[in-house]
Formats: structure tokens, C-alpha cells, sequence
């Protein structure tokens, strides 16, 4: 099986930064695809970035282009959030899925994803 841990969320003022990490483990690290999901209170999760982790194509929500970046080196995956607005807060989740398709198109769903972190609370204040 494959296992998430993310850390690196917290409380930020507006226009900060930070960066989210999520260590994968397991006989299979990763899958083809790896992301960056998040959910509201009162909100479905939502796809916010995702890399390809052979051919390294990236994806993002509209909402967090030119702020976000997504990164991976060796068995980690990175998010790092700059410039920080009141509706980036969220519960963070890190993915990874294996269908072929994933990471070539677009960010892809949820349900497209077979394993899943806890999640890493990101607070934004204003």
C-alpha cells in the first residue's frame, strides 16, 4: 500500500507564504500521478494542482495559478503557496492515483485518486 503523511499547514496572514510536504511510503511510493486537493467547510474537495510524476506535467486550478507551485523530489511532494488570500483556507490533502490517464489532461477528481493523506489544515486570515 501506499501511505501519505502532509505537514507544513498553519495559520498565515494574507499574502504570506507556505510550504505543504507530503511524504509517500510504501512498496509503490507514488503513483503516475500525484495532487494537491482541498476542501471548505461546507465545500466538495477540490483539485488544486498535480504533477505527472515521470514526465513532470503540471496542472492547476485556476484559483491558485501564479501563486502555487508543485514539486516533487524523490519520495516527497511539495506545494508551495505564495501570496495567500482568505479563500485558499482549507484542509489540505495530498493524492496519488495510477490510471494511465491521469496528469495528462488536467487536474483530474477526487474519485480518480486511490490514496489519500490526512490532510493538513491551511488557515488564512485576513
Amino acid at each position: 500500500q501506499v501511505q501519505l503523511v502532509e505537514s507544513g499547514g498553519g495559520s498565515v496572514q494574507a499574502g504570506g507564504s507556505l510550504r505543504l510536504s507530503c511524504a509517500a511510503s510504501g512498496h509503490t511510493s507514488s503513483g503516475y500521478c500525484m495532487g494537491w486537493f482541498r476542501q471548505a467547510p461546507g465545500k466538495e474537495r477540490e483539485g488544486v494542482a498535480v504533477i505527472h510524476t515521470g514526465g513532470g506535467s503540471t496542472f492547476y486550478a485556476d484559483s491558485v495559478k501564479g501563486r502555487f507551485t508543485i514539486s516533487k523530489a524523490k519520495n516527497t511532494l511539495y506545494l508551495q503557496m505564495n501570496s495567500l488570500k482568505p479563500e485558499d483556507t482549507a484542509m489540505y490533502y495530498c493524492a496519488t492515483g495510477f490510471a494511465y490517464s491521469l496528469c495528462t489532461l488536467g487536474l483530474g477528481r477526487p474519485a480518480d485518486f486511490g490514496y489519500w493523506g490526512q490532510g493538513t489544515q491551511v488557515t488564512v486570515s485576513s
